[in-house]
């Protein structure tokens, strides 16, 4: 699959909490296979899966089960430890959307996991031409309220804007933001974002002025306040040192790849073939960043 690794850069690791920005395809499936991911590990976050296009099998160790299309919201909190499975079915020819991480704040990072498939509220908004549409999956905007669980002040949302127009969108001043433009041109405030582009607004902001060309324009808006604990994100792990993710490792190690143990920190995936084996750690120490 094509997969466009957006956040963390050079230029910035985090937005808000959103500290992972996964943005993939548009790919036929008969052509690339699909996502196929076998059961691998997460500490420290959540996922956050939002598809444009296909459909996706979502499984996990704390038992869930559930499908996710366009307009639907998977949404796994891993806390002290979870693993899960990502596999596109044959119901869709395409598979196109993002996957996020959000980081977990130290008091809540050990928390039990747990998962939820939510359906975000829709609302259409008055612009200069025609009406455009705001999908809230996480937080607040445009007065619309996403039940998703977050652990810290947080949003996000998918924006459909027609070709032509211009979306004066109200935020929060406390929050910097950051658009990722999927398809078509967009101008954000002074600023000129095109495909695949992630544009950077910092706190302080009250608007957002969003500006199309002569295509429409889908876009996703992330959002929160600055994150201001440091991270060690190594693999599918979030840590705060070396020494916790070395545990991490060892742990999925121990129990998933060379034992049997459906006991210890990860559990057991219902799956169909074997689960991803860590990598090896790297030679040297790994240092917080934030």
């Amino acid at each position: 699959m094509t997969v466009r690794r957006t956040l963390p850069n050079r230029e910035r690791m985090t937005i808000g909490a959103w500290c992972f920005l996964d943005h993939f395809g548009p790919n036929r499936i008969t052509e690339t296979g699909g996502m196929s991911v076998a059961p691998h590990p997460h500490t420290g976050l959540q996922t956050v899966s939002w598809l444009f296009n296909g459909e996706i099998e979502h499984r996990d160790s704390v038992g869930s089960h559930q499908l996710v299309a366009p307009g639907q919201l998977n949404l796994m909190t891993a806390g002290a430890g979870i693993a899960h499975s990502e596999v596109s079915t044959a119901q869709s020819d395409w598979v196109h959307g993002v996957q996020l991480w959000v980081a977990l704040p130290d008091e809540h990072r050990h928390a039990s996991p747990f998962f939820e498939h939510v359906l975000p509220p829709r609302v259409r908004v008055a612009t200069d031409g025609d009406d455009a549409t705001v999908t809230v999956f996480v937080g607040q905007l445009c007065g619309a309220s996403s039940p998703a669980t977050v652990f810290s002040p947080l949003v996000g949302a998918e924006l459909l804007i027609s070709a032509g127009t211009q979306l004066r969108l109200p935020i929060d001043a406390r929050f910097e933001h950051g658009l990722l433009i999927d398809r078509g041109t967009l101008q954000v405030n002074d600023e000129l974002g095109e495909k695949s582009d992630l544009v950077y607004v910092p706190p302080g902001q009250t608007e957002l002025v969003l500006s199309s060309a002569d295509e429409p324009v889908r876009a996703i808006l992330l959002g929160g306040t600055p994150f201001e604990e440091k991270l060690v994100m190594w693999w599918n792990f979030i840590g705060r040192t070396h020494d916790e993710i070395v545990e991490f490792r060892d742990a999925w190690q121990h129990d998933v790849i060379d034992g049997t143990s459906e006991q210890g920190r990860f559990g057991h995936v219902d799956f169909d073939g074997s689960a991803i084996p860590a990598p090896e750690m790297p030679k040297v120490r790994l240092r917080a960043r934030g």
